[in-house]
């Protein structure tokens, strides 16, 4: 009994049960997203994520350093960076040269300020009363530690945007700006050349995208966690984040391994963090209307209500993990 269920779980055909959810205009004859990778179309479809991304990440950080009345300098950079890249990923969405040239440059600046922002929340978490001596209540109460490595995933996925082969690239000698770009991808994933393309081909290119949204899920789902706990889970929704975030990190991680999470978990954790994700904006939408002066002060209930966009950074998670499962896999 336990192996027929197994083998009905693991399945190519449960694969296409799972499918048949998903609209005929992502999966029409087959997978379309996984034709447009190998036509090299996709460049497209991701430069225009790492712009949406970058563009809730960004309003994320406008007013959570507001509230921190932009003490230091720096705290400028990410409000600076933000815009820039979301221009360049919708540029380079409709422009080639532009996806090599703009995109990498601001993706790269984004993802160094990301990390550079983690050194300094680290700080700002030292520097408060007990430090780390008391970690809780100063993760809780500090700056939020994982939030700028979120906003550097979004450079992260400039950067693959920009080695992904373009459908109107030249067809022979080797594209250069294409080449530079590719050399601040991890040695994996560009090896001799620009190895990126035969991983797509070979389906392995999925690993490398199911990983993304589980780290993406983690930070997102860590900073759910301490922000929920500073009214201490009012509402038992609240916890919903906090317990899909194990299961598609799990899930998402669990691709690099098995091929079984990829095509079963990984779109299941997907979708329950992206329907969640979109139900968390409507009570965050609801909670900030509900402040005193509601819509008629827009601005400062934004501000200092509850962080209107995180639940959307959240379902980014799921959608960049539901298309992982959609892309072929070398083992299947």
């Amino acid at each position: 009994m336990n192996r027929a269920i197994r083998q009905l779980v693991t399945s190519p055909r449960t694969y296409r049960v799972l499918l048949d959810l998903v609209p005929r205009g992502v999966t029409r004859d087959g997978i379309v997203v996984e034709q447009h990778l190998r036509e090299g179309r996709f460049q497209r479809s991701l430069a225009l994520i790492t712009a949406f991304s970058a563009l809730l990440s960004g309003l994320e950080v406008l007013y959570e350093h507001y509230r921190g009345s932009y003490s230091q300098r720096i705290m400028y950079s990410p409000v600076l960076l933000s815009p820039l890249l979301a221009v360049a990923g919708v540029w380079g969405a409709l422009d080639r040269r532009a996806a090599r040239t703009v995109l990498p440059i601001a993706s790269a600046l984004t993802l160094i300020n990301g990390l550079v922002g983690l050194g300094f929340h680290i700080r700002g978490i030292a520097r408060k009363p007990g430090g780390w001596r008391l970690p809780v209540f100063n993760l809780v109460m500090g700056p939020p530690l994982l939030a700028p490595v979120l906003f550097s995933l979004s450079g992260y996925l400039g950067l693959l945007a920009a080695a992904l082969r373009r459908e109107d690239s030249p067809t022979t000698g080797l594209d250069l700006p294409r080449a530079r770009w590719a050399a601040f991808l991890p040695g994996s994933l560009r090896g001799e050349g620009l190895a990126i393309d035969q991983r797509i081909r070979e389906g392995r290119f999925q690993k490398q995208l199911a990983v993304v949204a589980a780290l993406s899920a983690l930070f997102s789902g860590f900073e759910a966690l301490y922000s929920h706990y500073k009214n201490n889970f009012r509402y038992p929704a609240q916890w919903t984040p906090v317990v899909l975030t194990p299961l598609i990190a799990f899930a998402g991680f669990g691709t690099l391994w098995s091929p079984r999470l990829a095509r079963t978990l990984l779109p299941i954790a997907s979708a329950l963090a992206l329907l969640d994700g979109g139900i968390g904006f409507f009570y965050h939408a609801r909670g900030v209307l509900r402040r005193p002066g509601g819509y008629r002060l827009p601005l400062y209930n934004i501000i200092y209500g509850p962080p209107i966009f995180a639940p959307l950074l959240f379902a980014a998670s799921g959608f960049l993990g539901l298309l992982a499962s959609l892309l072929r896999r070398a083992e299947r």
